[in-house]
């Protein structure tokens, strides 16, 4: 019996030091709520940053669709899984000159909202512009679910 009882004491120790205590910490992807319009420099950059990875059980996917010949680039909510708990879907263009443009998109799924991008001048192709989403949840949370360049596409 008195041997049982520094086995079960060394055990305990061992579990507990090997972080096997069963707490969990939550996964760092998210990002603090807010619009996320803090997160880009002022004057905007054209570099593409990393998006968050959302918890399964709350991913939706948002489209952004490619620039067309008049430079308009479509940004179309797709739904998911967690779309019941979508509260605001954020939508940020930088263009290539620096100019912003913001837009909200709906949270039905198909809604959709196109943004003016830059475009060229005949067969010749424009410069790219950064498209970046963010979708808020009634959580609290934000996520950066996109964060894309659009180049212009000539008729050619």
């Amino acid at each position: 019996m008195q041997f049982r009882i520094p086995l079960i004491i060394l055990i305990c120790a061992t579990v507990a030091i090997a972080g096997c205590t069963g707490i969990q910490n939550p996964p760092a992807t998210p990002t603090p709520a807010g619009t996320g319009a803090g997160s880009t420099p002022a004057g905007g950059s054209l570099v593409p940053s990393p998006t968050d990875t959302m918890p399964d059980y709350n991913v939706v996917k948002v489209d952004v669709g490619e620039k067309d010949y008049l430079g308009t680039i479509p940004v179309t909510f797709q739904g998911g899984l967690g779309m019941s708990h979508v509260k605001k879907i954020d939508v940020k263009l930088t263009r290539a000159d620096g100019s912003t443009q913001t837009a909200t998109v709906g949270n039905k799924k198909g809604d959709e909202v196109e943004l003016q991008g830059t475009r060229g001048s005949g067969s010749e192709r424009g410069q790219a512009d950064r498209v970046e989403v963010w979708v808020s949840m009634d959580n609290g949370q934000t996520y950066k679910v996109a964060d894309v360049l659009r180049e212009y596409r000539s008729r050619g």
